[in-house]
């Protein structure tokens, strides 16, 4: 006998989670079936799941930005800054490029 689940999703996500697996020679429900199966097999989600950390390159508000630009001016005033030609030498240097 074979169980029936029904699950509502963003039509948005429903449409490129379509199209992805149709790119990849399956379809939603086939995908569904091998999470599934893949859950079981690894007796828990079979990919990584992690709490993400905010990435310094996410869009900050304006007040953010003009935050640290004053905190860069003042370090920039107090002589606290690196000729970019010395970061681009270390940088070479550490990593061998």
């Amino acid at each position: 006998m074979a169980s029936t689940i029904q699950i509502r999703v963003d039509d948005e996500l429903k449409i490129k989670s379509d199209n992805l697996f149709k790119d990849l020679g399956t379809d939603t429900t086939t995908a569904i079936r091998m999470f599934l199966t893949q859950a079981v097999a690894h007796n828990g989600f079979p990919f990584e799941i992690k709490k993400t950390v905010q990435s310094p390159y996410m869009a900050m508000s304006e007040e953010e930005l003009l935050q640290k630009l004053e905190v860069s001016r003042k370090h920039a005033d107090e002589g606290k800054f690196r000729d970019a030609d010395d970061v681009i030498s270390d940088m070479r240097e550490k990593y061998g490029i």
